[in-house]
């Protein structure tokens, strides 16, 4: 049997969901567990990946764009998760 090809806006919703839930149960524990903890460091420190702003000033208006990532281990386990749980059901 041949595997299926997923699409490309599956993929991305995976990883999006599965960012996105990853980043709240890490803000969760960082609530729960207290400061000076290593496994709190663990879970809650995270990198930031940021492209822009882009500024585009217009005559009639003016817009800017820009787009920040955070990713932490939660993050990542998140996706993992997230992407188990979609092959699951799909």
């Amino acid at each position: 049997m041949a595997p299926r090809r997923r699409r490309l806006a599956v993929v991305a919703l995976i990883l999006f969901l599965g960012i996105i839930t990853g980043t709240v149960i890490g803000d969760v524990i960082g609530v729960l567990i207290p400061h000076g903890k290593v496994i709190r460091d663990v879970f809650v420190n995270s990198t930031d990946f940021h492209v822009g702003p882009l500024h585009l000033d217009l005559v009639v208006f003016s817009l800017t764009l820009g787009f920040s990532l955070r990713v932490n281990l939660m993050s990542v386990i998140g996706v993992f998760i997230v992407s188990l749980m979609l092959r699951w059901y799909w």
